[in-house]
């Protein structure tokens, strides 16, 4: 086992980290830029370095601060939660050149998994279904009228380097191809410094399902079950719960023995998600993160299993401590992404929190790291907190979240929980009737 952990990340994640580790008896050290002096993780961890000025290329990006911090505290392993370097596989590869242990995957699965086409490439080998789509980059406009018309229309532009919407165009007839592509490709140039783009068949309804893996990059691995990702915002996750009220026992007993297999063959090691669209009874892999994930508490309160210790200790070699036989699913789980953001207009809202209560009660957990008196830079995602509660049932866990909003203070900012109160009035959502599109069309006409 690690002797002690270097957080590589800030915020709500780096706290949680940070727990992780003390339960698990491994001291830790708290990286901040000059503008998270005061933030939680740094307060509680056992030391703390400045790694630079406030904007993240200067600091949590900045990998020879990352290694002299490293050096400076004998920090034996470098946890990077996510987002920032959890997915750069040049941080992984000289982690292990400096013998400092990396707690995630391979170096080279986060290569093939980030390439989105040698993803999909290598998801069809391990016999997980893909969404029709062409085998690589699209290169000059004959081939991708000939490919478009071929998957058929409409189609979906997508970055291969990319994630998070940017990059991604839709054409629903020729006339609107290759104005999508250019459009696409240079989104993709300007945020990933990569401009190479392919095409997908675009899904008019579906649900966006994520499992939830463990690999002990030895041969064996579990799936913990499904996420329903489905409620979003300009591709971005807003609403997450489990299990997806879309799926029946036989349909998710067979995608998870599908995506069990893929990750023994592929020896992964560590946590990751397996993402698919989901439309007509038939599952399409998108991509594979491979990292923990925003979400994850959802997994954790149906599992009762630590995924933050898991990672922990299947990066330091240990065995999994559980095999696919011993998993056992409780009730349903939401969680919801508290932004500093104004509900109405989703303009960025910085500032200092005047007052703070958090939400309390059984089957209630909220992951932050904000307090009473705590000024929210405006230099980083607006995300401050995540709200999860659990239930015996889906109607029951709505009803405990309708209890936490109202319980939760958060004043000196705005916040997005009146949004997510608003999602629970109303009724196609308590029946469970959306897709990935419902959210952004229920706003618009609100």
């Amino acid at each position: 086992m690690f002797d002690k952990i270097l957080i590589a990340n800030r915020g709500e994640i780096a706290l949680r980290v940070l727990r992780a580790c003390k339960e698990l008896g491994i001291a830790t050290v708290a990286v901040h830029s000059t503008a998270d002096s005061d933030a939680m993780h740094v307060r509680l961890a056992d030391e703390s370095v400045c790694i630079g000025p406030p904007p993240a290329r200067d600091s949590y990006l900045n990998i020879p601060s990352l290694l002299a911090a490293c050096e400076i505290t004998g920090a034996d392993a470098v946890h990077p939660g996510y987002g920032f370097l959890s997915e750069n596989a040049r941080f992984a590869d000289i982690l292990a050149e400096h013998d400092i242990g990396f707690i995630g995957p391979k170096a080279d699965h986060i290569r093939l998994m980030g390439d989105k086409i040698e993803a999909k490439r290598t998801a069809k080998k391990l016999g997980i279904p893909v969404v029709p789509g062409s085998d690589g980059g699209v290169t000059d406009e004959a081939e991708a009228r000939r490919l478009a018309s071929a998957i058929g229309y409409p189609v979906l532009i997508k970055a291969a380097a990319g994630g998070g919407g940017r990059g991604m165009k839709v054409a629903r007839s020729e006339a609107e191809l290759m104005n999508a592509v250019q459009t696409a490709k240079s989104e993709a140039k300007a945020a990933f410094g990569d401009d190479a783009v392919y095409l997908e068949k675009f899904l008019e309804k579906p649900r966006h399902i994520e499992i939830q893996v463990l690999g002990d990059g030895r041969g064996d691995a579990i799936c913990l079950g499904e996420r329903d990702c489905s409620l979003q915002r300009r591709h971005q996750k807003v609403w997450e719960e489990g299990p997806s009220p879309a799926l029946n026992e036989g349909q998710r007993a067979q995608v998870l023995d599908t995506v069990r297999r893929a990750m023994c063959e592929l020896q992964y090691l560590g946590a990751g998600t397996v993402e698919f669209l989901y439309e007509n009874n038939a599952f399409y892999f998108i991509e594979m993160n491979t990292r923990i994930q925003v979400e994850h508490p959802v997994t954790e309160m149906i599992t009762g299993i630590d995924l933050i210790a898991e990672q922990i200790r299947v990066a330091a070699g240990q065995p999994l401590s559980l095999n696919k036989d011993k998993i056992r699913f409780r009730g349903h789980a939401i969680e919801v992404r508290i932004n500093a953001e104004d509900p109405d207009t989703f303009l960025p809202s910085p500032g200092t929190i005047k007052q703070f209560h958090a939400p309390g009660g059984l089957g209630v957990r909220f992951d932050s790291a904000i307090y009473a008196g705590y000024s929210i830079p405006p230099f980083y995602d607006s995300m401050i907190g995540k709200l999860i509660v659990h239930g015996r049932t889906r109607e029951e866990a709505i009803r405990r979240l309708r209890r936490a909003i109202v319980e939760t203070v958060v004043d000196g900012v705005k916040t997005t929980l009146p949004l997510h109160y608003w999602i629970t009035e109303q009724p196609d959502f308590v029946e469970g009737s959306y897709n990935i599109h419902w959210l952004e069309k229920k706003l618009a006409d609100r």
